[in-house]
């Protein structure tokens, strides 16, 4: 949550995003800039495009044609080494993706071993901070078998946390829990953006979105719809489309 620099690089821009699979177009001529330290929530039915937004922003999709930019520098451009570019750049994912086999210690170290190549002791200092900031400072030795949902993806973001990045990006990281676990990653997600974190955000949660969003984005069949900060957006919708999403989800 910030007040963005005027004329400042934003920290994420895509250009002109256009993803087809096949003869489907998933995302049609996307423009969106988030600014170093915002919070952007993207909201949307399903099969809108906005997970696979999400997923071109650090190229896990690749745009069919358009720009994805980090603070100025052009993923899609061939010389762009897109591997550093990852490391700046955190993802949280609605299944948790932790190796069962590790403890929640070992699952948020092995990256700042095998991509940053810090030693054993270092790795799980870190560790051991980005799990006390999710609230798991007591887990450190639990495999994800003996966690609840909550605590697993409360897992999987200390891990994207060590990485130390500039932007997280969350797709729909609650939908897979039930309802009383929810809370729990809500309030570190907000902790996360009342310290400036860079947030992009895919989310069904519009109680989240109003309160925690500095811009909330509604995208339907892969065109931004509305972009507008949460309180003009839900409080006036100016489009049609818009008015009777709202009217089902809320």
């Amino acid at each position: 949550m910030t007040d963005p620099q005027v004329g400042a690089t934003p920290r994420v821009a895509l250009r002109g995003l256009s993803k087809t699979f096949g003869t489907t177009e998933v995302l049609r001529e996307v423009d969106l800039e988030v600014a170093a330290g915002e919070v952007v929530c993207v909201i949307g039915a399903s099969g809108s495009g906005k997970s696979t937004m999400l997923r071109c922003i650090n190229l896990l999709e690749e745009p069919t044609s358009g720009r994805v930019e980090i603070d100025g520098i052009d993923l899609t451009a061939r010389r762009t080494d897109i591997d550093a570019i990852r490391t700046r750049v955190g993802m949280v994912f609605q299944q948790f993706n932790l190796f069962p086999h590790m403890s929640a210690l070992r699952n948020v170290a092995i990256a700042l071993r095998k991509v940053k190549g810090l030693g054993k002791a270092e790795s799980e200092r870190i560790a051991r901070e980005r799990l006390a900031e999710v609230g798991l400072a007591g887990k450190a030795k639990h495999r994800p078998a003996q966690l609840s949902g909550g605590q697993q993806q409360r897992v999987a973001i200390a891990r994207a946390l060590a990485m130390d990045p500039d932007v997280m990006l969350f797709d729909e990281v609650t939908s897979a829990l039930d309802p009383e676990l929810v809370k729990g990653v809500l309030a570190v997600m907000t902790d996360l953006a009342e310290r400036g974190m860079t947030m992009v955000v895919v989310t069904h949660e519009m109680g989240f979105a109003r309160e925690v969003a500095d811009r909330v984005v509604f995208v339907d069949e892969g065109r931004v719809i509305e972009d507008r900060p949460p309180a003009e957006l839900f409080g006036d919708p100016r489009s049609p489309r818009l008015r009777e999403f709202l009217e089902q989800v809320l």
